[in-house]
């Protein structure tokens, strides 16, 4: 009996020994992970801390990444006037607002007519003539009118000077009034007409079959033209071709639908095409060649 005992004794003290070794090994691995856990807050820290003295935390404002809307077509109603074409409209965004593009008028009347379109001060009517000259809207249409104020008007398809597309749009760099005398003795030291132009002879704008409500029609000035009241937006100048607006604006005119005699006696002042270019790309640097290179 007493060997039995003692044997159950062995056996229970073996059991115990075991389940006391399977306790400190769960300890000392919960105290293993407790100090790596640690170690890993402590590196944390340190990194968030540094990050944050160097300004990594600092939240610019949130930029609005949508493109800009810079120009806005207004419809016109085409079943209202019957004198108006339907193109479609510019897009208005991501258009150019810098540099400048060469319109190249082509007519009956002699060598072509270049001007050089200002987009950085009119991007929004450079954009209408670029679209409705990428739609030909231009060809085969007549410049309908020698004005009084000494310039060609075209781009009226219907060549009543109610005519365009089927949308309009804002002034946009109409010139300030040219300076006039302060007084009859200023005038008699400074006579208004040596002030200058506002229209200078070679000027490129833009005019509306209302004031304000540009669409297709423009004005290239043959002579230089001063007014008080500007209403032009002027687009650009002529840089070639300057000859054939002043034998244009030479013609013999006779009396329009309106009275007045405005109209090319012979109504043969025909755009024959007109072409807009696209915005010269930024030329891209050459590298420079290593010396070193063999």
């Amino acid at each position: 009996m007493a060997s039995s005992r003692d044997r159950q004794r062995k056996l229970a003290r073996a059991k115990l020994d075991r389940q006391l070794a399977r306790r400190a090994a769960r300890t000392r691995r919960r105290r293993q992970v407790q100090a790596g856990v640690g170690v890993a807050v402590v590196l944390i820290l340190i990194v968030a801390g540094s990050a944050w003295a160097l300004g990594a935390f600092d939240r610019d404002p949130v930029e609005n990444t949508a493109a800009e809307e810079l120009c806005f077509w207004t419809p016109e109603d085409a079943t209202a006037n019957t004198n108006l074409t339907d193109v479609g409209t510019p897009a208005t965004t991501g258009l150019p607002t810098e540099g400048v593009r060469t319109m190249t008028v082509v007519t009956n009347q002699g060598a072509p007519v270049t001007a050089e379109l200002d987009t950085a001060a009119t991007p929004c009517a450079v954009a209408s003539i670029s679209h409705l000259a990428a739609n030909s809207f231009y060809d085969n249409t007549k410049c309908h009118e020698i004005t009084t104020e000494g310039a060609v008007r075209c781009g009226d398809p219907s060549g009543t000077g109610l005519g365009g597309p089927a949308y309009s749009f804002y002034d946009e760099n109409v010139p300030t009034p040219a300076d006039a005398p302060a007084s009859p003795a200023d005038a008699s030291a400074s006579p208004a007409a040596d002030q200058p132009a506002t229209y200078p002879k070679g000027t490129v704008a833009m005019v509306g079959n209302r004031p304000g409500a540009n669409g297709s029609q423009f004005l290239i000035f043959f002579r230089d033209f001063t007014t008080a009241e500007p209403a032009y937006t002027v687009i650009g100048r002529v840089t070639g071709g300057l000859d054939t607006v002043e034998k244009i604006g030479s013609l013999p005119t006779v009396e329009n639908a309106g009275g007045a005699k405005v109209k090319p006696q012979d109504d043969d002042v025909v755009i024959q095409s007109l072409t807009v270019t696209e915005p010269a790309a930024t030329p891209t640097a050459t590298p420079a060649a290593d010396p070193s290179a063999g």
